[in-house]
């Protein structure tokens, strides 16, 4: 088949939004329309707060416009606008971009070679005396060693912030990953499991915290007439909180039919050499939001991109994600710890990883194409 042909397939995406039935949005349009309220705290809003605390298993949660303004308000609700925070050279830019935003100065750790998260010894070695946060990730879903960082963060005085972008619902030993560390963020961008087409969301573990955060997304407003901090406007309005209660109802549906994907990557991918697959870890109940794999091209007889190529020559739109690392990035070139040497892993991952397709709407017979693809040596 020829790559033109190829061009006229349609193609079978990275993710797909989950999308709630039609009618029942128009109806809750309708209801939003009649109570003459859009925005600002109104009734979906406060519905959405409720149920994903519920849904989620966590105290307090505060709803965002998108998914980065959690993580700048959370470095100014815990005062940090100076010093240094230790993070991840491997997640997206946002992570790092919060701190800049608060005139914080990024210091990259190196991060575990097989899941992509923080090492805690590499953080511990990376602290100096301006060290003031820790800003983990976990990486794809996969939980941090919440444990060992929380034991750093203790000894040195330091806060710790969780980019939980990828952890909508994730869970280990029954237990919510959300509560751990001072806060934890969340995306509800529409590639995510779960969406409110763009939205986020600000997770924390007192009630005082989170009347300080929603007068922080609020211009920092406190009464009608009173404004005690310099905050921002990064509510959520009720029409994409109307959207999130809907999806909301089959978000579980959707994990499920992700998990069975899983699974047949898995078993298929098992017999392919030079391809290595993460698998489900024990005592974690995981939401399956990315299905990450990694090409020795030594073993495997293609490069990452040549792969990654290949399978867009066949209709197939995988990512390669994390890619570059952040440090590569012309806006974080001049990092003393964005050296190589201080890295290797987080390189190592990001030059080797491709994210295949993983969404609800995936069936088996376009996993088998997918698979039927990378076979092919």
């Amino acid at each position: 088949m020829n790559s033109k042909t190829h061009s006229t397939l349609s193609p079978i995406t990275v993710t797909s939004p989950l999308l709630p039935d039609l009618g029942e949005f128009t109806e809750l349009l309708q209801d939003i329309w009649q109570r003459k309220w859009l925005t600002n705290n109104g009734h979906y809003h406060k519905q959405l707060e409720t149920a994903l605390a519920e849904y989620l298993g966590v105290p307090y949660i505060s709803l965002f416009t998108n998914g980065t303004l959690p993580l700048i308000t959370a470095l100014q609700a815990l005062n940090l606008t100076q010093g240094e925070v230790i993070t991840t050279p491997y997640s997206f830019v946002a992570t790092t971009h919060a701190l800049i935003w608060n005139g914080l100065t990024p210091v990259f750790a190196d991060v575990d070679p097989v899941w992509g998260n923080l090492d805690p010894a590499a953080v511990e070695a990376a602290i100096t005396d301006r060290t003031v946060a820790i800003m983990p990730v976990h990486v794809y879903g996969n939980p941090c060693d919440t444990e060992a960082l929380q034991r750093i963060a203790d000894k040195h005085g330091l806060k710790i912030i969780y980019d939980a972008a990828h952890a909508f619902g994730v869970k280990q030993n029954g237990r919510s990953i959300l509560e751990a560390g001072d806060m934890s963020t969340l995306s509800f961008h529409a590639t995510k499991v779960y969406n409110t087409v763009e939205g986020g969301a600000l997770v924390c573990q007192t009630a005082e915290m989170k009347q300080h955060i929603d007068q922080l997304r609020n211009f920092g407003f406190t009464g009608e007439t009173e404004v005690e901090a310099a905050g921002i406007n990064s509510k959520m309005d009720e029409i994409r909180a109307a959207y999130g209660l809907l999806n909301l109802q089959q978000v579980d549906s959707a994990i499920a039919t992700r998990e069975r994907v899983a699974k047949t990557y898995r078993n298929a991918l098992a017999g392919i050499p030079g391809i290595r697959c993460l698998q489900d870890i024990p005592g974690v109940q995981h939401n399956y939001a990315y299905f990450p794999i990694y090409v020795d091209a030594a073993t495997y007889g293609r490069t990452r991109d040549e792969l990654y190529f290949h399978l867009k020559e066949h209709g197939i739109l995988a990512r390669r994600y994390f890619y570059p690392v952040i440090p590569d990035f012309a806006a974080y070139a001049n990092s003393l710890s964005a050296r190589a040497a201080h890295i290797p892993n987080a390189r190592a991952l990001a030059n080797s990883v491709i994210c295949l397709p993983m969404h609800h709407e995936l069936n088996r017979g376009n996993a088998m194409k997918i698979l039927s693809i990378i076979s092919i040596q």
